[in-house]
């Protein structure tokens, strides 16, 4: 629900939280998070300087509940890794989902998140990104563990590092075609993956067998 704040000091009246949160969110994605000053964010959001800090206490409080919204709308991963989904068929979904979401909008290419995490260590931006990134690999490991639990490791490994190589080809200016394309050929290669790290003498499922000879006639 959006918050609307009427009344309270120091706010113009109809300030709205969610609105606010949606503009800084397009111009962290679209700048970076060091390359947007408090006086860019505080004209952008029609609110002065003490406005601003009263309702996010800092800048780095504000982009903390920028990447949870980002997190929550965009790739959500409760809508695509669905209990009775097969672990290839809902991570190579996650893949095309994201190379189209990465690459499609010219002034937010890549992944907010994944692009604030590059960050160095110091880089207070860099590791609240790294916390939402890592939410995110555990919840892709949680829902692989569920059917193929020896495979869940590898499986997260190569899907996070995936997700972060189209996030940087898109960013970089790769068309949309083309960063879907990758995400089609990595998506081939997670049928193979899980049974490779399955338990020896344990049959793969027939949705992984589905892939594997889906993959093998490409």
């Amino acid at each position: 629900m959006i918050t609307k704040v009427l009344s309270l000091r120091g706010r113009p009246r109809g300030f709205e939280i969610e609105t606010a949160l949606e503009t800084g969110q397009r111009l962290f994605h679209a700048r970076g998070y060091n390359a947007v000053g408090l006086a860019a964010l505080t004209e952008a959001l029609g609110i002065k300087p003490t406005s601003f800090y009263r309702t996010f206490g800092s800048k780095a409080g504000y982009f903390a509940r920028i990447l949870e919204r980002y997190s929550q709308s965009v790739l959500a991963l409760e809508d695509i890794l669905r209990p009775g989904r097969s672990a290839a068929e809902a991570l190579a979904d996650l893949l095309e989902r994201a190379a189209q979401t990465y690459a499609r909008d010219p002034q937010q290419r890549g992944c907010l998140v994944l692009e604030a995490a590059r960050g160095g260590d110091d880089d207070e931006s860099a590791n609240l990104a790294r916390r939402s990134a890592q939410h995110k690999r555990s919840h892709i490991r949680v829902f692989v563990a569920l059917s193929n639990p020896d495979a869940a490791d590898a499986v997260t490994d190569f899907v996070a590092s995936t997700m972060s190589g189209l996030s940087a080809s898109a960013r970089e200016g790769m068309s949309e075609d083309r960063v879907v394309a990758v995400a089609r050929a990595a998506a081939r290669a997670l049928p193979i993956l899980l049974i490779e790290n399955s338990p020896m003498g344990q049959q793969p499922s027939a949705n992984e067998m589905g892939g594997v000879a889906a993959t093998r006639r490409i």
